[in-house]
Protein backbone atom coordinates (compact mmCIF):
# COMPACT_ATOMS: atom_id res chain seq x y z
CA UNK A 1 0.00 0.00 0.00
CA UNK A 2 1.30 3.24 -1.20
CA UNK A 3 1.14 6.63 1.09
CA UNK A 4 1.37 9.50 -0.92
CA UNK A 5 3.48 12.08 0.65
CA UNK A 6 2.14 15.55 1.40
CA UNK A 7 3.27 17.85 -0.37
CA UNK A 8 5.64 20.02 2.09
CA UNK A 9 6.22 23.82 1.18
CA UNK A 10 9.56 25.48 0.71
CA UNK A 11 10.61 28.31 2.50
CA UNK A 12 11.90 31.04 0.66
CA UNK A 13 15.62 31.74 1.02
CA UNK A 14 16.68 34.42 2.78
CA UNK A 15 18.25 36.64 -0.14
CA UNK A 16 14.49 36.55 -1.89
CA UNK A 17 12.79 38.15 1.25
CA UNK A 18 12.25 41.96 0.71
CA UNK A 19 15.03 44.02 1.92
CA UNK A 20 13.54 46.09 4.79
CA UNK A 21 14.24 49.57 4.68
CA UNK A 22 17.62 50.57 6.74
CA UNK A 23 17.26 52.87 9.94
CA UNK A 24 20.25 54.34 9.22
CA UNK A 25 18.20 56.37 6.33
CA UNK A 26 15.74 57.34 8.88
CA UNK A 27 18.83 58.84 11.57
CA UNK A 28 19.46 62.17 9.80
CA UNK A 29 15.51 62.92 9.19
CA UNK A 30 14.67 61.96 12.68
CA UNK A 31 17.38 64.43 13.82
CA UNK A 32 16.04 67.21 11.58
CA UNK A 33 12.38 66.26 13.23
CA UNK A 34 13.60 66.76 16.39
CA UNK A 35 15.52 69.91 15.49
CA UNK A 36 12.55 71.79 14.28
CA UNK A 37 10.32 70.09 17.12
CA UNK A 38 13.12 71.94 19.29
CA UNK A 39 13.18 75.22 17.54
CA UNK A 40 9.88 75.55 17.88
CA UNK A 41 9.44 74.89 21.49
CA UNK A 42 11.60 77.59 22.49
CA UNK A 43 11.02 79.97 19.59
CA UNK A 44 14.50 81.80 19.71
CA UNK A 45 16.60 83.34 17.80
CA UNK A 46 19.73 81.69 19.37
CA UNK A 47 18.09 78.29 17.76
CA UNK A 48 16.92 78.78 13.98
CA UNK A 49 15.04 75.86 12.47
CA UNK A 50 16.12 73.51 9.67
CA UNK A 51 14.57 75.67 6.96
CA UNK A 52 16.30 78.84 8.27
CA UNK A 53 19.34 77.28 8.42
CA UNK A 54 19.58 75.95 4.85
CA UNK A 55 18.42 79.38 3.08
CA UNK A 56 21.17 80.91 5.29
CA UNK A 57 23.14 78.46 3.82
CA UNK A 58 22.47 78.90 0.06
CA UNK A 59 22.43 82.93 1.05
CA UNK A 60 25.93 82.64 2.08
CA UNK A 61 27.40 80.46 -0.47
CA UNK A 62 26.09 82.62 -3.26
CA UNK A 63 26.90 86.02 -2.02
CA UNK A 64 29.18 85.43 1.14
CA UNK A 65 32.50 83.73 1.46
CA UNK A 66 31.34 79.85 2.22
CA UNK A 67 32.33 78.18 -0.71
CA UNK A 68 35.91 80.21 -0.05
CA UNK A 69 36.06 79.32 3.77
CA UNK A 70 35.59 75.42 2.93
CA UNK A 71 38.18 75.53 -0.08
CA UNK A 72 40.55 76.30 2.32
CA UNK A 73 39.55 74.17 5.17
CA UNK A 74 39.80 71.57 2.80
CA UNK A 75 43.13 71.90 1.40
CA UNK A 76 44.56 72.77 4.90
CA UNK A 77 43.05 69.31 5.99
CA UNK A 78 43.54 66.95 3.13
CA UNK A 79 47.45 68.49 3.47
CA UNK A 80 47.82 67.57 6.96
CA UNK A 81 45.99 64.30 6.31
CA UNK A 82 48.07 62.96 3.95
CA UNK A 83 51.30 64.13 5.53
CA UNK A 84 50.03 62.58 8.21
CA UNK A 85 49.01 59.03 6.92
CA UNK A 86 52.32 58.85 5.03
CA UNK A 87 54.56 59.39 7.56
CA UNK A 88 52.95 57.66 10.59
CA UNK A 89 51.86 54.43 8.20
CA UNK A 90 55.91 54.50 7.57
CA UNK A 91 56.84 55.13 11.29
CA UNK A 92 54.67 52.72 12.45
CA UNK A 93 55.35 50.01 10.21
CA UNK A 94 59.80 50.85 11.42
CA UNK A 95 58.44 50.46 15.01
CA UNK A 96 55.96 47.65 14.42
CA UNK A 97 58.68 45.38 12.87
CA UNK A 98 62.41 46.52 14.83
CA UNK A 99 61.97 46.00 18.44
CA UNK A 100 65.15 48.27 18.93
CA UNK A 101 63.35 51.17 17.21
CA UNK A 102 60.37 50.57 18.88
CA UNK A 103 62.22 50.42 22.64
CA UNK A 104 64.33 53.89 21.60
CA UNK A 105 60.99 55.92 20.29
CA UNK A 106 58.15 54.41 22.01
CA UNK A 107 58.11 56.85 24.34
CA UNK A 108 58.37 59.82 22.00
CA UNK A 109 54.82 58.28 20.62
CA UNK A 110 53.16 58.44 24.29
CA UNK A 111 54.45 62.24 24.55
CA UNK A 112 52.97 63.33 21.23
CA UNK A 113 49.50 61.30 21.87
CA UNK A 114 49.22 63.49 25.16
CA UNK A 115 50.46 66.82 23.68
CA UNK A 116 47.41 69.21 23.82
CA UNK A 117 46.36 70.05 20.35
CA UNK A 118 45.81 73.58 21.38
CA UNK A 119 49.31 74.16 22.48
CA UNK A 120 51.11 72.67 19.50
CA UNK A 121 48.77 75.10 17.83
CA UNK A 122 50.30 77.74 19.63
CA UNK A 123 53.91 77.07 19.58
CA UNK A 124 54.12 76.72 15.80
CA UNK A 125 52.45 79.86 15.34
CA UNK A 126 55.07 81.38 17.79
CA UNK A 127 58.14 79.54 16.24
CA UNK A 128 56.91 79.84 12.66
CA UNK A 129 54.40 82.69 12.48
CA UNK A 130 50.62 83.21 11.16
CA UNK A 131 50.81 81.03 8.20
CA UNK A 132 49.63 78.07 6.74
CA UNK A 133 52.87 76.21 7.42
CA UNK A 134 52.29 76.57 10.81
CA UNK A 135 49.05 75.24 10.70
CA UNK A 136 49.80 72.29 8.49
CA UNK A 137 52.61 70.91 10.93
CA UNK A 138 50.73 71.80 14.13
CA UNK A 139 48.02 69.47 12.57
CA UNK A 140 50.29 66.82 11.32
CA UNK A 141 51.96 66.95 14.38
CA UNK A 142 48.96 66.19 16.35
CA UNK A 143 47.64 63.57 13.70
CA UNK A 144 51.00 61.23 13.48
CA UNK A 145 51.44 59.84 17.05
CA UNK A 146 47.92 58.16 16.26
CA UNK A 147 48.36 56.81 12.78
CA UNK A 148 51.89 54.99 14.20
CA UNK A 149 49.87 53.85 17.29
CA UNK A 150 47.23 52.00 15.03
CA UNK A 151 49.80 51.39 12.28
CA UNK A 152 51.70 49.78 14.87
CA UNK A 153 49.76 47.96 16.49
CA UNK A 154 48.65 46.13 13.08
CA UNK A 155 52.28 44.95 12.08
CA UNK A 156 52.58 43.43 15.30
CA UNK A 157 49.27 41.50 14.74
CA UNK A 158 50.94 39.98 11.47
CA UNK A 159 50.48 36.11 11.20
CA UNK A 160 54.23 34.65 11.70
CA UNK A 161 53.07 32.05 8.72
CA UNK A 162 53.02 34.40 6.23
CA UNK A 163 56.40 35.89 6.77
CA UNK A 164 57.74 32.01 7.27
CA UNK A 165 56.24 31.97 3.53
CA UNK A 166 57.95 34.51 2.11
CA UNK A 167 60.96 33.96 3.58
CA UNK A 168 60.92 30.85 1.95
CA UNK A 169 60.04 31.83 -2.06
CA UNK A 170 62.77 34.99 -0.53
CA UNK A 171 60.47 37.58 -1.83
CA UNK A 172 61.85 41.20 -2.15
CA UNK A 173 61.33 43.70 0.24
CA UNK A 174 58.84 45.19 -2.33
CA UNK A 175 57.17 42.35 -3.23
CA UNK A 176 56.52 41.37 0.58
CA UNK A 177 55.30 44.97 1.31
CA UNK A 178 52.50 44.42 -1.56
CA UNK A 179 51.74 40.67 -1.03
CA UNK A 180 51.70 39.96 2.70
CA UNK A 181 51.84 43.32 5.12
CA UNK A 182 49.73 45.63 2.67
CA UNK A 183 46.37 43.05 2.80
CA UNK A 184 46.86 42.34 6.55
CA UNK A 185 47.19 46.16 7.29
CA UNK A 186 44.53 47.53 5.72
CA UNK A 187 42.08 47.42 7.97
CA UNK A 188 44.02 49.27 10.48
CA UNK A 189 45.07 52.03 8.02
CA UNK A 190 41.07 52.23 7.24
CA UNK A 191 40.46 53.00 10.99
CA UNK A 192 43.65 55.25 11.41
CA UNK A 193 42.49 57.18 8.09
CA UNK A 194 38.62 57.71 9.83
CA UNK A 195 39.78 58.41 13.38
CA UNK A 196 42.44 61.02 11.58
CA UNK A 197 39.68 62.57 9.21
CA UNK A 198 37.27 62.90 12.53
CA UNK A 199 40.15 64.21 14.64
CA UNK A 200 41.75 66.50 11.87
CA UNK A 201 38.50 67.86 10.76
CA UNK A 202 37.91 69.24 14.57
CA UNK A 203 42.11 70.37 14.45
CA UNK A 204 41.91 72.61 11.74
CA UNK A 205 38.85 74.81 12.52
CA UNK A 206 40.63 74.78 16.13
CA UNK A 207 43.74 76.35 14.78
CA UNK A 208 41.47 78.54 12.33
CA UNK A 209 40.00 80.29 15.28
CA UNK A 210 43.42 80.88 17.07
CA UNK A 211 45.09 82.62 14.11
CA UNK A 212 44.57 82.55 10.25
CA UNK A 213 43.04 84.64 7.56
CA UNK A 214 40.23 82.79 6.30
CA UNK A 215 38.54 79.03 6.66
CA UNK A 216 35.73 77.31 8.48
CA UNK A 217 37.06 77.84 11.76
CA UNK A 218 38.06 81.65 10.88
CA UNK A 219 34.22 82.49 9.65
CA UNK A 220 32.43 80.67 12.94
CA UNK A 221 34.78 82.37 15.49
CA UNK A 222 33.48 85.72 13.61
CA UNK A 223 29.95 84.55 13.75
CA UNK A 224 30.57 83.72 17.63
CA UNK A 225 31.95 87.52 18.53
CA UNK A 226 28.29 88.54 16.91
CA UNK A 227 26.52 85.62 18.15
CA UNK A 228 25.23 84.86 14.90
CA UNK A 229 23.47 81.51 15.27
CA UNK A 230 22.12 81.58 12.03
CA UNK A 231 25.83 81.65 10.48
CA UNK A 232 27.47 79.37 13.09
CA UNK A 233 24.77 76.63 12.39
CA UNK A 234 25.23 77.30 8.31
CA UNK A 235 28.24 76.62 8.48
CA UNK A 236 27.91 73.74 10.70
CA UNK A 237 25.57 72.08 8.56
CA UNK A 238 27.22 72.22 5.22
CA UNK A 239 30.31 70.81 7.40
CA UNK A 240 28.54 67.97 8.31
CA UNK A 241 26.91 67.34 5.18
CA UNK A 242 30.25 67.32 3.52
CA UNK A 243 31.57 64.89 6.22
CA UNK A 244 28.76 62.30 5.54
CA UNK A 245 29.28 62.88 1.20
CA UNK A 246 32.80 61.76 1.95
CA UNK A 247 31.74 59.12 4.42
CA UNK A 248 29.26 57.80 2.31
CA UNK A 249 31.10 58.39 -1.38
CA UNK A 250 34.72 58.00 -0.55
CA UNK A 251 35.09 55.91 2.62
CA UNK A 252 33.08 53.38 2.75
CA UNK A 253 33.53 52.31 -0.47
CA UNK A 254 37.05 52.27 -0.48
CA UNK A 255 36.93 49.93 2.68
CA UNK A 256 34.67 47.53 0.76
CA UNK A 257 37.00 47.35 -2.36
CA UNK A 258 40.31 46.92 0.05
CA UNK A 259 38.69 44.39 2.50
CA UNK A 260 37.14 42.63 -0.42
CA UNK A 261 40.32 39.73 -0.13
CA UNK A 262 38.58 39.08 3.55
CA UNK A 263 35.17 38.04 2.29
CA UNK A 264 36.28 36.34 -1.07
CA UNK A 265 38.30 34.11 2.16
CA UNK A 266 36.58 30.03 2.15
Amino acid sequence: MSVKSQPTSKLAPLTSRPARPKLEWLSLPLLLVVWQGLAMLMASRFLPSPLQVAVHAFDLALNGRLVEDFAKTLARALAGFTIAMLVGAALGLLLGRVRAADQLFGQWVVVGLNLPAIVVAIICYIWIGLSELALIIAVVINKTPMVITTIREGVRSFLPEYDELARAFRMPLGRRLRLIWLPQLMPFVMAAARTGLALIWKIVLVFEVLGSDGGVGFRVGIYFQYFDMEGILSYTAVFVSMILVVEHAILRPLERRVLRWRQDRP
